[in-house]
């Protein structure tokens, strides 16, 4: 085992060019010919970065590989929320509720307070007797099983209104659609943004980690797998990585990456499709967010910065998964049910945004699986493979440490515990110094306040890194077109540090302008890609091909998104390639 393979923990825990250059070296052998890793982990997802952050936290040797993007999938396309889900108190499932209050406590107060932050939700009562105690109890256990974790809260108790009070918190709802209601707390996260600082954090403590990899193949010896075949996407050069475990983490993926090596069937992962709406914040009034009930399961209203993101919807989908499509059929279900409740109803020209995930649920397991929970399963179908699957976003950690646990059993040295609890993201170590400063820091820079605090919000105590690339170039202070909440300083942070390689990572995960400007992105794509063709070293024709791609990708959503449904929607997304660097 080696704590810093290849060298000392990276300075900030940056993900350039050259670092992944570095990485790639390391992972293919050329710094140490010979040397296998301890772990090799597929998908770049929450789990998968949260497996890596676990595994070189305990001074293991650790590779991780991602096809796309960092959170490219399932993990940048959730409702943003970290949160125990009251639903699963009414199915009695109470250890599972009861380890993500934990995980949702640990994550606002400790491991990234600059990331999450608590969100206020109002559950509307409609009958005037026997909902109130009924709910009220259910409310008052979740807060109770939230104080028994041990962890502190990070989020206020809940709390009674009347058909008045709720009014006063969310004027915009029809005065009879409520006799009352229940104010209660849970977590909200930018989920693309954290996973790209989870990922930064497991390199600064030495994991050798590369998007734009893809594994084509396992690597055998007999039974055993001794590693992967890779495919860089940048260069098209193929190799082979050495890894004493491999941990397959790819989410909705995992019966094709499964299938390279057994056909056994361990698990099996449906996908199910789950799509938002984005729609501007005056659209209507409301100090809170909305948990409503619909004929199939719930429904929430977030509060999201200048905007309300809406949704979500449950449907099997069988189609492509790098891409679901949200159709008109979704669009509509969502609209209908959230007009319920609003005196001015909500139209399709009120919707700035929309985008579509798919959850991995197993859909069934047999025997030889160690069944860890309800949520997500773990299983050794070969040996030297480990695979993790389903689960919820808000439990990564629980996931990630049972994966790796799994992979350390059969390892000769033995191998130190998790330590993950214990382990703040990169940022949030002086968070809370660096915002007493802010006013300092804006007089210092001459960046607004309001500025600083959104960088602070988004890089923690890293934020005087961005900040000092606007001292260096001040143009870089200025906002990017059509997407006033964010700065040209942080499009080039995206590449030099957070591992962005395409105009689309920075439009659709560094920052959320995908989903929350009018036009997509459209006009902030060539002033993107021209900040990340000055750091990674792109031609004209690069940073052509570049901005022709995205806008096409704009199109393609747009259209999809106007089909009556799946198969049409599916057909009209898929119109627009990956794509595929200029060699």
């Amino acid at each position: 085992m080696n704590s810093y393979p290849g060298g000392s923990p990276r300075a900030g825990g940056a993900l350039g060019p050259a670092e992944r250059e570095a990485s790639i070296a390391v992972l293919r052998g050329t710094t140490d010919p010979g040397k296998e890793l301890d772990i090799l982990i597929v998908g770049g997802g929450i789990v998968g970065t949260g497996a890596a952050l676990d595994a070189v936290t305990r001074g293991l040797s650790v590779g991780i590989v991602e096809a796309n993007d960092w959170a490219a999938g399932t993990s940048s396309r959730s409702s943003k929320l970290i949160h125990g889900g009251l639903r699963y108190l009414e199915m009695l499932d109470f250890a599972l509720v009861k380890e993500a209050l934990h995980e949702r406590g640990l994550i606002l107060s400790a491991l990234a307070p600059h990331l999450a932050r608590p969100v206020p939700f109002l559950y509307p009562l409609t009958k005037p007797f026997l909902e109130r105690p009924y709910v009220g109890a259910g409310i008052a256990l979740y807060d109770a099983m939230s104080i028994s974790t041990g962890q502190r809260r990070g989020v206020p108790f809940h709390k009674h209104l009347s058909r008045r009070g709720t009014l006063r918190a969310a004027p915009s709802l029809k005065d009879d659609a409520f006799v009352g209601s229940i104010r209660y707390y849970d977590g909200q996260v930018d989920d693309a943004k954290y996973t790209a600082n989870l990922i930064r954090t497991a390199a600064y403590y030495g994991a050798h980690a590369v998007n734009q990899m893809s594994v084509v193949d396992f690597v055998r010896e007999g039974e055993r797998v001794v590693g992967a075949k890779v495919v860089n996407h940048e260069d098209g050069s193929s190799f082979n990585i050495k890894a004493k475990q491999v941990i397959n983490a790819t989410g909705v993926w995992t019966d094709e990456t499964q299938a390279m090596v057994t056909d056994r069937g361990q698990l099996k992962v449906r996908a199910s499709k789950g799509i938002h709406l984005v729609v501007p914040r005056d659209r209507f009034q409301s100090t809170v967010g909305l948990i409503l009930r619909t004929e199939k399961s719930v429904l929430f209203v977030i509060p999201w910065g200048r905007h309300w993101i809406i949704g979500t919807t449950d449907t099997d989908w069988h189609l492509d998964k790098a891409h679901p499509a949200a159709s008109s059929k979704d669009i509509d279900y969502i609209l209908e049910h959230v007009n319920k409740v609003l005196k001015r109803p909500l139209t399709r020209e009120d919707v700035e945004g929309v985008y579509a995930g798919l959850r991995p649920l197993l859909a069934g397991e047999n025997d030889s699986t160690a069944k860890l929970s309800r949520e997500h399963v773990v299983a050794h179908p070969v040996p030297g493979l480990v695979v993790v699957a389903g689960g919820k976003w808000t439990t990564y950690r629980v996931m990630a440490k049972d994966a790796v646990d799994e992979a350390t059993r059969s390892m000769d040295e033995r191998v130190p515990p998790s330590c993950t609890e214990s382990i703040p993201l990169l940022g949030a170590s002086g968070f809370k110094a660096a915002w007493n400063k802010r006013n300092r820091m804006a007089e210092e820079t001459g960046v607004h306040v309001a500025r600083i605090e959104h960088l602070l919000n988004r890089y923690g105590a890293m934020a005087p890194e961005v900040l000092a690339l606007i001292t260096e170039n001040p143009e870089l202070g200025e906002a990017l077109p059509g997407a006033d909440d964010y700065l040209a300083a942080e499009a080039v942070y995206a590449a030099t540090h957070e591992g962005a390689r395409h105009v689309q990572d920075v439009l659709t995960r560094r920052t959320r302008i995908s989903i929350e400007a009018w036009d997509r992105g459209v006009s902030a794509a060539p002033v993107v890609a021209k900040l990340m063709g000055d750091v990674l070293g792109w031609s004209d024709a690069q940073r052509e091909g570049e901005i022709k791609h995205y806008l096409a990708r704009v199109d393609a959503e747009r259209l999809s998104q106007e089909q009556p449904d799946d198969e049409s929607a599916d057909a009209a997304r898929l119109g627009v390639e990956d794509i595929v660097p200029l060699r």
